[in-house]
């Protein structure tokens, strides 16, 4: 027998199922294995009358899930193995099983969620953070686009919060994820533990949903003081609304309002860092993403992949990063100004034929 601690961790105590992420190592960073764990686990407990509710949490400080195992993206894709596109087939699989799931889930998330961890935790019927939780969707920074249903929950946070947040790869504290609708219930970290205690003698009803919705009432709060996103509303609502990336980035560029010049500028410098191929088919990603419904965000983001780990900027921005660590990425269209329209919407037309539109209601 291996010696080697397992990667998921799972135990039901009081009827409630947890399930912990246990590669502190590592950042708690997904891989297949993990995925693999836990979308076993999740169908297990799904069939199980005992169960009556899921804690999705993770063990270290750091961060709940700093994404996925980029890495591994890469080596698979350079030494020609398809275990990249296996990942992502069954990571975006256990993420839509997640918004999904016939039970409540709780996702109880401490330090960085990025990435990958977004995708576990914003299906979750109650997403819970403390005060040292850092929320974010950094993709473009290395060349990709929000995946793991991105394109379903950022469309679908107010005004064009989610095209900020997408474009431009930001992490957010607490405060910013409340206002933006990234989390329900903010606890402080030293309650972590009185959570625990009070979900272990919890009495079950029939309405677990509603009894864990009372018992984080008691607990928690909805609203932080100090949101900067809140402070930039109308600035982020009034640049990011533009269809065009080339307009969003003239925008940023042209404001002169005393309240929001600074961030204005700062934001166009910071896209200007970021892969335009990416940030411009983020912006299609997203856009499309308002019109779909759940399975049909999911079917875009990995009909996308192949073709973007052949001809977007993944590979590039990993290299850059993690490989060689030069943090100079050579993007494939170096400004948005060298970028066409044409360019993205033909990605899109190649990689999304025949995917199915489904329209929300």
């Amino acid at each position: 027998m291996s010696s080697r601690p397992a990667l998921v961790l799972a135990n039901v105590r009081n009827r409630i199922g947890h399930l912990t992420l246990n590669r502190p190592e590592g950042l708690n960073a997904l891989n297949l294995q993990m995925v693999r764990l836990l979308q076993q686990q999740l169908r297990a407990w799904e069939a199980d009358a005992e169960v009556v509710a899921v804690v999705l949490r993770a063990e270290g400080e750091k961060a709940f899930c700093a994404g996925g195992d980029i890495r591994m993206l890469y080596d698979s894709h350079t030494s020609g193995s398809d275990q990249h596109l296996l990942f992502l087939e069954e990571e975006y699989a256990l993420d839509e099983h997640i918004h999904t799931y016939s039970k409540p889930i709780l996702a109880l998330v401490d330090g960085l969620v990025l990435g990958g961890g977004m995708g576990l935790v914003q299906g979750a019927a109650l997403r819970v953070i403390t005060e040292r939780t850092r929320m974010g969707m950094p993709e473009v920074a290395i060349g990709f686009f929000p995946d793991v249903g991105g394109s379903y929950f950022l469309s679908r946070l107010p005004g064009e919060l989610g095209t900020y947040l997408g474009l431009s790869g930001i992490q957010v504290r607490a405060a910013d994820a409340l206002y933006a609708g990234l989390a329900d219930w903010c606890i402080g970290s030293s309650q972590v533990a009185e959570l625990d205690h009070c979900l272990n003698n919890m009495s079950w009803s029939d309405s677990p949903l509603e009894e864990l919705q009372a018992l984080l009432a008691t607990l928690g709060v909805r609203k932080l003081p100090g949101s900067e996103l809140k402070a930039q509303r109308a600035a982020i609502d009034g640049h990011f609304a533009a269809g065009e990336l080339h307009a969003i980035c003239r925008s940023l560029r042209g404001e002169t309002g005393p309240a929001h010049a600074d961030w204005a500028e700062e934001t166009a410098e910071l896209l200007d860092s970021r892969s335009p191929l990416a940030m411009a088919t983020t912006l299609e990603l997203l856009r499309r993403g308002r019109q779909l419904e759940l399975h049909a965000c999911f079917q875009q983001e990995l009909a996308l992949a192949p073709a973007w780990f052949a001809e977007g900027d993944l590979i590039e921005g990993i290299r850059a990063l993690i490989i060689d660590k030069d943090k100079q990425p050579r993007w494939r269209i170096a400004h948005v100004s060298g970028l066409e329209p044409a360019h993205v919407r033909a990605l899109f037309n190649a990689t999304l034929h025949g995917v199915s539109q489904q329209r929300t209601a």
